[in-house]
């Protein structure tokens, strides 16, 4: 009966080394093994904050690309804007976040202002913020980002009143959809050609060729 509580007494410290080990001489054979144990446990660690401090800047390098991308966008339409000095001029922006929130091309927008009233210089007298000759100049905005947003939203086909119109359409057919053909024959080839004015595409030029085709 002694054996078997001495034996029980002996167990109960089995885990006691790995609790002290950290503290035992660092040339002893139990730093070795604390050594080794803080080796062990300590790498995934190491390799996951290598991997989350990775993708991290991976993350941010591809938001600050993309902020870029959109800021060229807006530069190159504010640009035009004030070649021809255009009171549309500062939303450049604006356009593009619209067009992409709508799936557009980024130049649809502009580019569709300067043939319908040359950037603002001839928006619609009858009614505010009407730079696009939306709904025939019946429609009025309270500022030219929400006239903005509300065409954007028109023409990606995300307005429930005017989908059947614009919806899953390419940039040509939304065009055509805008002003027909058989109301404007030119519409679609004048607003593209502006469109490459603002900044080259090369998917677009391919409508190009098809228009000047017919």
């Amino acid at each position: 009966m002694k054996n078997k509580n001495l034996i029980k007494f002996v167990e109960s410290f089995i885990f006691l080394p790995v609790l002290t080990m950290s503290s035992a001489p660092v040339g002893s054979t139990m730093g070795t093994i604390s050594q080794a144990v803080v080796s062990i446990v300590g790498t995934p660690s190491i390799s996951v904050e290598k991997q989350n401090s990775t993708e991290l800047v991976a993350r941010n390098d591809a938001v600050a690309q993309d902020l870029q991308a959109k800021q060229i966008k807006a530069d190159a339409i504010d640009a035009h804007f004030r070649k021809y000095d255009m009171p549309l001029a500062g939303v450049g922006m604006t356009m593009v976040l619209e067009a992409e929130k709508n799936d557009l091309d980024w130049r649809l927008l502009p580019a569709i202002a300067v043939r319908e009233s040359t950037g603002g210089k001839f928006a619609c007298k009858t009614v505010g913020y009407n730079s696009f000759g939306w709904a025939s100049c019946k429609i009025g905005f309270k500022s030219n980002e929400e006239a903005i947003a509300t065409v954007a939203l028109n023409l990606g086909g995300n307005h429930p009143k005017t989908a059947y119109h614009y919806e899953d359409k390419n940039t040509l057919q939304i065009l055509n959809a805008y002003n027909p053909p058989s109301i404007m024959p030119r519409y679609a080839e004048q607003v593209i050609n502006i469109m490459n004015d603002i900044g080259v595409d090369e998917g677009l030029m391919t409508n190009t060729l098809a228009i000047a085709k017919k």
